[in-house]
């Protein structure tokens, strides 16, 4: 079973393959980038962000030499910005040499057990059997396993049948196989079964499963949060706050914000006294409400109102806190994509 499995995937794999620049290499820098950018983001988007990327930081020296604010700007865009940080970090650490065994690659920061096995198998071809949402979707559908994926349980028996199926003679050729093959045939959603190789002895596609698995026992949970953001204009400056808590966008810089654990109309913020509280006694306050957005992450949902405010009427000892700067200077400090967005359409 194990040969033949094997057989029919790779021969499905030479016929449909995406020609991906990091496929042509067997640089485990190069490789270790895009397994990292490719976490949680599409190929079509992660794509140009990689080609620019090792642009920039073409190698382990490179990458370990710059600041992390420029490693951040490069990420700009890409989002789960704690990937960035842990690359820079863990270039720093391995002195200019990247490490060939597993067990040593498992321990740079930020990796995993997946990613630690595509470097060791598509740098190294050593006989790492990959396991990410596309195998557990095929395992899980081929053999009929419903022991959900993102239990103890499951995660052993998918990394042992991974391993006992996986070809140990061509480990990378393999394992770009059955990725591939999870995210161009055997969908998440939809998949087209009746051109698929398997169909005649796939366990879901024959007993009418396929929307049904693979299983999740967990689903996450989302929060919401409420920002509101200030826009303070001095004479062709504005002024950023760098995050520097454990919170979303460690590291990169916005707006000064005022945080609400409620949604507040226009008027109810303007009364909010930490907002009253940043103005000079017997000020006439001017202020604009010049956005209202709603952000999308992985596990928040952050409802963003952006208020237009003039310095002059702003106590000095509450924008000492920030950082001041030229509009024209922006472009060096990295920020997330919700203010990335605003900076675009409003400045």
């Amino acid at each position: 079973m194990e040969k033949e499995f094997a057989r029919l995937l790779i021969e499905w794999y030479h016929e449909h393959k995406r020609d991906l620049p990091w496929r042509n290499t067997n640089d485990p820098y190069l490789i270790w980038i895009s397994e990292i950018i490719l976490q949680q983001t599409r190929v079509a988007q992660g794509y140009a962000y990689y080609q620019r990327f090792i642009e920039r930081f073409p190698n382990l020296e490179s990458l370990a030499a710059a600041e992390e604010n420029e490693v951040l700007k490069y990420w700009q865009g890409l989002g789960y910005y704690s990937r960035a940080r842990n690359l820079h970090q863990a270039a720093i650490s391995v002195n200019g040499v990247f490490p060939v065994k597993y067990e040593d690659i498992l321990k740079l920061k930020g990796v995993g057990t997946y990613t630690a096995a595509a470097i060791c198998s598509f740098a190294y071809n050593q006989p790492h059997a990959v396991v990410d949402g596309n195998v557990y979707r095929v395992l899980s559908r081929f053999f009929g396993i419903n022991e959900p994926i993102d239990s103890g349980k499951g995660k052993k028996i998918f990394a042992s049948l991974a391993h006992d199926l996986l070809d140990k003679i061509q480990p990378a050729l393999y394992n770009q196989a059955i990725m591939d093959f999870g995210a161009l045939q055997c969908t998440p959603l939809s998949p087209d079964c009746t051109v698929c190789p398997f169909k005649n002895r796939c366990f879901a596609f024959n007993h009418n499963m396929v929307s049904s698995l693979p299983i999740k026992q967990n689903k996450t949970k989302t929060s919401e949060r409420f920002f509101y953001y200030l826009l303070i204009r001095d004479n062709g400056n504005i002024y950023l706050n760098k995050r520097t808590e454990n919170d979303i966008w460690k590291n990169l810089y916005e707006l000064p914000l005022i945080e609400s654990n409620t949604a507040l109309a226009v008027d109810d913020f303007i009364r909010k006294q930490e907002f009253a509280s940043i103005f000079k006694e017997n000020s006439v306050v001017n202020v604009r409400l010049l956005n209202k957005t709603k952000h999308v992450l992985s596990h928040r949902i952050i409802y963003a109102d952006f208020y237009e405010l003039e310095a002059q009427d702003i106590k000095m000892d509450f924008l000492s806190k920030y950082t001041r700067l030229n509009m024209a200077d922006l472009e060096l400090y990295p920020v997330s994509r919700l203010m990335h967005n605003f900076f675009e359409n409003f400045l």
